[in-house]
């Protein structure tokens, strides 16, 4: 095991449930991915979005038993229960938070650990391997999510610590900022359209899936090519974590040019995702919270945008 190594509980997200013949047939005509996609080894990232293109919630889906679960910020499930199922009523699916049902661990740089539980997880984004209950799903390169029944929990909990050091949220946090997965929280619910988050590069939109809520609007960004801003990925000096919504500016404009999606606390400072105006980002000089507030460099993404790839899924 490599001293790297580590477990926390993804304490800052819950599960809603849809579930029933119908569940499929349903969520394909709501969700930005495609639920056909999904099987047995296959999980993916979506979205939900507003008419207009404005994402409600961002999640991680899966099949499990007679439906799908899908994880996102505790925040969101209520709101987004209540909004589903004015949609179902003549649907024979069954919508739930099911968060109390499951206990998520996400894992970093430790496949051996899986190994041990008997998941032997492939390497690709989205992959999935089940074993005694228990449901591992790999989220970018070395870094997998453990999804386990509640009930299973303490012992898991006791094998896990007993061959990796235990971390706090924010080392996860920040492993999902260096992979450029940002995630729709209660301060930017409506805020982003999907492909200001980047969301099509990591195979969360499918734009051969046919209609949805809110496609013709995100189907003519990536079309048109119309965008003017993006996630990007930025570096702040100082320990004071931004939220997710503050704002960031650059002097040669005149109102603020972007806002923080997703934040972690580094080695040296902090590292955040941000949608930013392309423009303000080609300038290069951004300040948070004021035109004058503490200055933000530019990392790299470890993903490029490709039109022509992202358009063939």
């Amino acid at each position: 095991m490599a001293d790297s190594a580590f477990f926390c509980v993804l304490s800052h997200e819950g599960i809603l449930a849809v579930r029933g013949s119908d569940a499929g047939k349903f969520l394909q005509g709501q969700l930005t991915c495609n639920i056909n996609y999904l099987d047995e080894h296959h999980a993916s990232l979506g979205a939900r979005c507003t008419q207009k293109g404005r994402m409600q919630s961002s999640f991680r889906i899966l099949l499990e038993g007679d439906g799908v679960l899908l994880a996102m910020a505790h925040e969101l499930i209520e709101p987004q229960l209540a909004d589903l199922k004015k949609y179902a009523v003549f649907s024979k699916s069954k919508l739930t938070d099911e968060s109390a049902s499951w206990v998520r661990y996400g894992l970093d740089h430790a496949d051996a650990l899986l190994t041990g539980l008997g998941l032997e997880l492939a390497a690709q984004s989205g992959a999935v391997v089940r074993a005694e209950g228990l449901i591992a799903v790999r989220v970018s390169p070395e870094r997998a999510e453990l999804w386990a029944p509640a009930d299973q929990a303490l012992e898991l909990h006791r094998r896990l610590a007993g061959q990796a050091r235990e971390a706090r949220l924010n080392d996860w946090l920040l492993g999902q900022v260096r992979a450029g997965i940002a995630q729709v929280m209660p301060q930017t619910r409506e805020a982003f359209i999907p492909q200001m988050l980047n969301l099509q590069a990591v195979d969360g939109v499918s734009f051969k899936k046919g209609c949805y809520t809110g496609q013709e609007i995100v189907a003519r960004m990536q079309y048109l090519g119309k965008l003017k801003q993006r996630l990007y990925r930025l570096h702040l000096e100082g320990d004071v974590l931004p939220e997710p919504g503050a704002e960031l500016f650059s002097p040669v404009h005149a109102s603020a040019v972007g806002d923080v999606a997703l934040a972690a606390r580094g080695e040296q400072g902090i590292e955040l995702l941000a949608v930013l105006r392309n423009d303000a980002a080609e300038q290069g000089e951004l300040h948070l919270g004021t035109p004058d507030g503490a200055r933000l460099a530019l990392l790299e993404l470890p993903y490029t945008l490709d039109r022509d790839r992202e358009i063939q899924r």
